[in-house]
């Protein structure tokens, strides 16, 4: 074989080439592709997390007021919404009370855009949160479609649940905790027993997925994966988290929906902490020279 045709070869001593970590920069300039999305490093979770992202999320509140209280706001008009929808129709009111509670983090995109610009030192603005969805429209719409086709299949669930649980409506009194009755019980087990299920699922591929698709530019089916595969991996912390999510979400609504106010912004803004701090991939502008 002639060895002048394709050059020397490299000698033992000296270095293999170099390749360039997975989101850097390769030699001609062009950006690496990213790393699979089974492949991306999560962080190891510890058990206090969670009350660490809400301190965190208590203090992005703190920090920038006037734009978690216009969300918060937000939140509270739409439970008054429901109200007003429930003197007229009680099961949809059920229904559509369970897809706020799903759809919360694409509605936080901008408080997560907040958390973001105070993490990198700039003055976060409310027009700025408000239009932070236009640089992924594409990636976003896609996830908040799938996000609307599973809140639909539950409220669908949900009627049909009560469809077989009653003959015909319920007198409620002006109260849903009338459902709560004993003689209910069935409709109780029935109606939770579904509604983990679907609030498993949308918890599972959108805990840290909206923030990642914000944040680093991912396409939805990697960043559902990256969040589905965080919560199998690590499904203790997931959990309490889950369940920290959903006891403040109740509490916060129970006083008219007041509480929303204030604790719907601190959640949002705890969950892009809890989205930096379990998703170890570094981003483009983390990136300094040399690395």
């Amino acid at each position: 074989m002639d060895t002048k045709a394709i050059g020397p070869l490299p000698s033992a001593s000296e270095p293999a080439p170099v390749r360039p970590p997975e989101g850097r920069l390769a030699f001609d300039g062009l950006p690496a592709a990213p790393p699979p999305a089974f492949l991306l490093p999560l962080n190891p979770l510890r058990w206090s997390d969670p009350l660490r992202w809400l301190a965190a999320g208590w203090r992005d509140f703190r920090r920038a007021p006037g734009i978690g209280l216009f969300y918060g706001l937000c939140f509270a008009v739409m439970g008054w919404l429901l109200v007003t929808v429930y003197e007229n129709a009680p099961a949809y009111t059920l229904a559509l009370s369970a897809g706020f509670l799903l759809v919360g983090p694409f509605l936080s995109l901008g408080l997560y855009d907040a958390s973001r610009r105070l993490e990198r030192g700039q003055a976060p603005d409310l027009g700025h949160s408000l239009l932070a969805w236009q640089t992924c429209t594409g990636t976003m719409a896609i996830f908040g479609s799938i996000l609307l086709v599973l809140e639909m299949i539950w409220g669908r669930a949900s009627l049909v649940i009560f469809a077989v649980s009653f003959d015909a409506m319920p007198e409620l009194g002006g109260s849903l905790l009338t459902l709560l009755a004993p003689e209910n019980i069935g409709f109780i087990l029935t109606y939770l027993g579904v509604g983990s299920l679907f609030a498993g699922l949308i918890f599972g591929i959108s805990v840290v997925s909206i923030p990642m698709i914000l944040d680093r530019q991912t396409d939805a089916i990697t960043a559902g994966l990256t969040s589905l595969r965080l919560c199998l991996t690590q499904p203790g912390v997931m959990l309490l988290w889950g369940a920290l999510i959903t006891a403040l979400t109740v509490l916060a609504m129970l006083p008219a929906f007041l509480g929303l106010l204030v604790l719907g912004p601190v959640l949002g803004h705890a969950s892009w902490h809890a989205y930096r701090a379990a998703v170890g991939m570094p981003r483009a502008d983390e990136a300094g020279p040399g690395d």
